[in-house]
């Protein structure tokens, strides 16, 4: 029997019993901790609480109850084993703030990372490059990020590899309004989020499909943004002439009267983009496998939540992107966790090997490598033997 149901609730309650709350958070990073970036230390954190079994205020109470416990002692094992339940340091990095983020913020908010004995933390580094520099410094234990920052990484001899995937991306090439043909961008200027990233490479891969070539047909310029709906304003303004936007990203738009032209599909151009690949240290899969396993449960557990419950992921959505238009939200549900955020979160080796081939202009050293040379399955395939998918989807 345990304290809570024998004295009830508010008995504990008043006693200062404690309670996990679900996380709050505001600004521009939408509950997550930018950095400067926190060194992962040695040993796990045991959440205890600091408070006192029996109030000091009146003595007599406090020996009846110590000569109550003594009789029972029992009774105090299910609260002392659940304030001594060990939870291992985690910190997650994700590189943009988009609604392919929600399963993260689903674990966080809901608990599940402590649910799988994690003391997950999130952070938002904006950049996929700086995210594997976190990675590498030991700062991070995982990265949400494009799959190309990764593999690029690993092409200048970093040890790391991508376990898992939140999907791709849903971009469509969008202009200014004046410009309603593929034909029309031809000495225009088209914006990318910067160098070497994800959006860089799809449309270095999209726009020669369309028949024109970055650096003779069209200037790809670096805009150093990573949100796409931030870039957006950036052609609505006037600053640059296309760039790479999200259905909900029109919509946004939409809403306020803005006119745009929708010029390309990456998806339908046979363009997959590696959005939001999970990827570890090799070092990190050897030593805390344990860890990463729990992360990915917690994940995907998140991930299923958001898609049989649309209050939960209406709620999370509101909260970190600050979005209330019912419309948008609709579309961020259906697009993303009820399409492009897989329900089993296995990486997409085309999209992989996409990254891979656009590299090896820069590598030579890359050409001939496959995406598996770059993916390791153990961890979600571990899930997948223990039948943790079917036991979460019921099938």
């Amino acid at each position: 029997m345990s304290l809570s149901k024998f004295f009830g609730s508010n008995w504990l309650a008043e006693r200062g019993a404690k309670h996990l709350p679900p996380s709050t958070g505001e600004g521009r990073d939408r509950g997550a901790k930018k950095i400067a970036l926190p060194r992962r230390g040695g040993g796990n954190r045991t959440d205890t609480g600091s408070h006192l079994l029996f109030p000091t205020g009146n003595l007599k109470l406090s020996l009846a109850a110590f000569l109550f416990f003594s009789s029972f002692p029992f009774l105090l094992v299910p609260t002392l084993d659940a304030q001594e339940k060990k939870l291992d340091s985690f910190t997650i990095s994700y590189a943009s703030v988009s609604a392919t983020r929600a399963p993260l913020w689903i674990a966080r908010d809901l608990g599940l990372f402590e649910k799988y004995d994690l003391d997950g933390n999130l952070i938002y580094i904006a950049s996929g490059v700086t995210s594997v520099n976190a990675l590498l410094g030991g700062s991070v234990d995982i990265i949400a990020a494009s799959g190309s920052s990764a593999v690029g990484a690993a092409a200048r001899g970093a040890p790391l590899v991508i376990v898992a995937s939140l999907g791709h991306i849903a971009y469509k090439l969008v202009a200014h309004p004046s410009i309603t043909t593929v034909q029309g961008l031809k000495g225009k200027i088209i914006g990318s989020s910067r160098i070497g990233a994800g959006t860089d490479y799809a449309l270095q891969r999209l726009l020669p499909k369309l028949g024109l070539i970055p650096g003779k047909d069209v200037q790809l310029i670096p805009t150093g943004i990573s949100e796409s709906d931030r870039r957006l304003l950036m052609l609505v303004q006037g600053k640059i002439d296309a760039t790479l936007g999200t259905e909900d990203n029109l919509l946004q738009l939409a809403a306020r009267g803005m006119k745009f032209s929708v010029l390309a599909d990456l998806y339908d151009a046979g363009v997959y983009t590696t959005g939001s690949d999970i990827a570890t240290s090799r070092q990190l899969l050897k030593e805390r496998p344990r860890q990463l396993k729990a992360f990915l449960m917690a994940l995907t557990e998140g991930t299923w939540i958001g898609r049989t419950n649309k209050e939960v992921a209406l709620r999370i959505y509101r909260k970190y992107l600050k979005v209330e238009d019912p419309k948008l939200l609709e579309s961020m549900h259906k697009n993303y966790l009820l399409g492009t955020i897989p329900a089993r979160p296995f990486p997409k080796e085309e999209a992989i090997q996409n990254d891979i081939e656009d590299l090896s202009h820069t590598f030579p050293h890359l050409k001939g490598k496959k995406a598996a040379d770059f993916i390791d399955l153990s961890l979600l395939k571990s899930m997948e033997d223990d039948g943790f998918f079917k036991r979460l989807h019921g099938k």
